[in-house]
């Protein structure tokens, strides 16, 4: 799938609103990724999909039956929408509200969250320049120990030294040794 900017991401949300308000649902998505990303802090242009929580109801199955009618409508791959990224989603804490219009509220976590998902990961420069942006949201004024305590409640078991090793490196390479 090409790249899907933030208007696409909009359109193809809304609608998936207007099948659930046909349907006599409301949906509620919390976004994650490159989504929250593009959505929550224009960190950048375009992401390839949007990994978004269902949170019930609808039952999921129904959402992604929408979602293919959505895909079919746009030409997008069936999985434009897709929940390939809760391995690194450890609860979900309340974040602000991106998008709501009839039939579909959009929000995603809380950037402490989002960056915890982001340094368990820690795959390529795209996870670290989102990494960089988000730690820029939260670490204003703070150092890096308040940091690692506002983002521990969220770090996927098993992955914590990894996400700390990946902490340190961020804040060495963005803020220097302080």
């Amino acid at each position: 799938m090409n790249l899907i900017d933030r208007d696409q991401i909009v359109a193809a949300l809304k609608r998936l609103g207007q099948l659930a308000l046909a349907d006599g649902e409301s949906l509620r998505l919390v976004v994650v990724g490159g989504a929250a990303m593009v959505l929550g802090y224009d960190a950048r242009q375009a992401t390839h999909d949007v990994d978004a929580i269902v949170l019930p109801p609808p039952d999921t199955f129904v959402v992604r039956d929408w979602a293919r009618k959505v895909a079919a409508e746009f030409g997008w791959p069936e999985d434009w929408l897709n929940d390939a990224a809760k391995g690194f989603l450890v609860g979900i804490s309340e974040g602000p509200i991106l998008l709501s219009t009839p039939g579909i509220e959009v929000r995603q976590p809380s950037a402490e969250q989002l960056l915890s998902m982001k340094l368990c990961a820690w795959r390529d420069d795209v996870d670290i320049q989102d990494a960089e942006r988000l730690l820029t949201e939260i670490a204003e004024g703070i150092d890096r120990n308040v940091v690692w305590q506002k983002i521990l409640p969220f770090l996927v078991r098993g992955r914590e030294l990894k996400a700390r090793y990946a902490l340190e490196d961020l804040w060495e390479n963005t803020r220097g040794g302080n």
